[in-house]
């Protein structure tokens, strides 16, 4: 009953504050609308940019409807193709999205993993795992991600490369975003391991993995949520990054980093549209969920309010 209590004051907090933030509110509409146009893109996006009856080379670099030269089928304009550039990024943020979201849950499962065992260990177990994450440290996200990339490239078979991409693309970026979670988990079953239900879990013989599964991990999702929002802007930047410089999703699927790497292209030459839109489209989405990322910080560590 105590717990079932304590749960409700927390999620009234959670609302009140939530309702006193006018900019964590906006955060929340902007991604809202994010993830529901990306859901929705085969049926709200005026065309399908993926099919190539769907544009026109004739319709290309044409600008936005309000501009001189618009044409009204084309709100915001085509690019160097003469695909909605419009549809271009509902479905490039669908794509996009959908990496960031698998790369995160990719890491924070292995981070939490190896972390929550770390922690409950102990041992050479932890030392590895530490060292390891220490040199995970040490180098850059986007370096690390290019590595395992440039890896996986170089195993796979060349005629699976397009197949494969997505995969590749969503272990390079996860793999470089682990660390994080494996720290948090770690230091945050240090200190539950010791307390008495952990204790008189392990008098009980329940086996370790139950114990961690079971008993700790619900203790520590707290810190591990808030990584999970803030790496996940970490992960449709990192993928935006890849894909812009020619190494992210194939070019027939293409998401914001490759309309934007695409809009880089003509914008002396007058189409600042193509790269534009996308961009504003891509930093608004990760500004949204740093802001819902701060404010989940805040709200489980009182000590910030």
């Amino acid at each position: 009953m105590l717990e079932y209590w304590r749960r409700v004051r927390i999620e009234n907090e959670v609302i009140y504050l939530f309702l006193r933030s006018p900019i964590t509110q906006i955060a929340a509409i902007i991604a809202f609308v994010s993830v529901f146009g990306a859901l929705l893109a085969p049926w709200i996006a005026p065309s399908n940019p993926y099919d190539l009856a769907s544009f026109d080379l004739l319709d290309s670099f044409l600008p936005p409807m309000w501009a001189d030269g618009g044409d009204p089928r084309y709100f915001i304009g085509t690019d160097d193709q003469g695909r909605d550039l419009l549809s271009s990024i509902l479905y490039g943020t669908r794509l996009s999205l959908l990496v960031g979201l698998s790369s995160v849950a990719f890491a924070a499962i292995l981070g939490t993993g190896l972390g929550l065992a770390a922690g409950y260990f102990g041992g050479r177990f932890d030392a590895v795992v530490m060292r390891i994450a220490d040199v995970q440290l040490s180098l850059p996200a986007i370096l690390t991600a290019l590595l395992v990339d440039g890896v996986a490239r170089g195993i796979l078979p060349r005629e699976q490369h397009e197949d494969l991409l997505l995969v590749v693309l969503t272990v390079a970026i996860g793999l470089s975003l682990w660390v994080n979670f494996a720290r948090t988990a770690r230091a945050s079953t240090f200190v539950e391991r010791n307390k008495e239900y952990v204790q008189a879990a392990e008098i009980m013989g329940l086996h370790p993995l139950r114990i961690m599964i079971v008993a700790i991990l619900p203790n520590i999702m707290g810190p591990l949520l808030v990584i999970g929002t803030v790496d996940l802007a970490v992960a449709i930047l990192l993928e935006a990054t890849l894909s812009f410089l020619g190494v992210g999703v194939p070019p027939n699927q293409p998401s914001l980093g490759t309309l934007i790497r695409i809009g880089t292209e003509y914008i002396f030459s007058g189409e600042w549209w193509i790269v534009i839109f996308p961009s504003l489209t891509l930093i608004i989405m990760i500004v949204s969920i740093n802001i819902l990322g701060d404010f989940l910080r805040r709200v489980l560590n009182p000590r910030l309010r």
